[in-house]
């Protein structure tokens, strides 16, 4: 009769102890999610931040269909009809495969250039953890405009030339947010004398909200190859001045720049505007989402 008593003391003891490790086990895990960091709100409000790319992608599922355009160069005023002679045009659609994946193509007026682009998130910035946004973006460009009769010893992959990016974006309030980011450009195609194969930039780009639903945004990339050829040499860094109208289902960008040209290969490379006064062109990017 002791024996059994002893027993059931013995089971009762055990209960109570596994009771009391099952709530120690609970609280500690309730604290742990109190813990978790909140990844905090986008940098960038556009894909954009005016013409470079920014830290922001399309959540799983939606899709972004994007209209650009630039118009010719403002500074010939009313001979070139203020820029709408001579303009070109850009149509995209992103689909964001994930939350962290989207997936664009794209075709420019610009060398007829088809533009494949894959966007990747690798960190996300976090409230009192992580300080920065990074996301990876490449670009494949197919130019559909070159021909045999150009170029006898043509090749399909002479067409291609792609973009590598690494972008690093901070929000350091709800006004003002940041970024910058190194650029590898390759061509696979280029003239020894007046291109460079391979090219290196570091670009930087800026947001201050104005309202609720406008903000200036700035970008800029300077070129870092050494020993550059001589047309290269007369080519600028690429500027761009933008500012942000939200509208409701889409984004609208207005934007100012010294290249016309919208593909990220050509964007970095072709830049000739602002010498002597001339080369500014204007234009706008406009996202709708569904």
């Amino acid at each position: 009769m002791k024996l059994t008593k002893l027993k059931i003391s013995m089971f009762a003891l055990l209960c109570f102890g596994f009771a009391q490790a099952q709530d120690d086990l609970m609280n500690e895990l309730d604290s742990g999610n109190n813990d978790k960091k909140e990844i905090a709100s986008a940098a960038f409000k556009g894909l954009q931040v005016a013409n470079m790319q920014s830290t922001k992608l399309p959540v799983k599922g939606e899709f972004y269909f994007l209209v650009s355009h630039r118009f010719g160069d403002l500074t010939y005023g009313f001979e070139n009809f203020y820029g709408l002679d001579g303009a070109l045009t850009k149509l995209s659609g992103i689909y964001g495969v994930t939350n962290w994946l989207s997936l664009g193509i794209s075709r420019h007026t610009y060398q007829k250039t088809y533009e494949l682009a894959a966007k990747y998130k690798l960190a996300n910035q976090e409230d009192n953890g992580f300080p920065v946004t990074i996301v990876g973006y490449n670009t494949m460009d197919i130019r559909s405009d070159l021909k045999k009769e150009m170029y006898s010893d043509l090749k399909a992959t002479d067409r291609y030339a792609f973009s590598t990016q690494l972008i690093i974006s901070r929000k350091v309030n709800s006004s003002f947010s940041y970024q910058f980011n190194p650029i590898f450009i390759h061509r696979n195609l280029y003239d020894m004398f007046e291109d460079e194969k391979n090219a290196v930039f570091l670009g930087v780009g800026a947001r201050y909200k104005l309202s609720k639903r406008i903000s200036l945004n700035m970008d800029y990339a300077k070129r870092a190859t050494l020993n550059l050829p001589y047309y290269t040499q007369l080519s600028q860094n690429p500027v761009t001045l933008g500012m942000d109208i939200e509208t409701g289902g889409h984004v609208f960008q207005l934007v100012l720049s010294n290249s016309q040209a919208m593909n990220d290969v050509a964007y970095y490379t072709t830049a000739s505007g602002i010498k002597g006064g001339r080369g500014i062109f204007f234009g706008f990017n406009m996202y709708r989402v569904f």
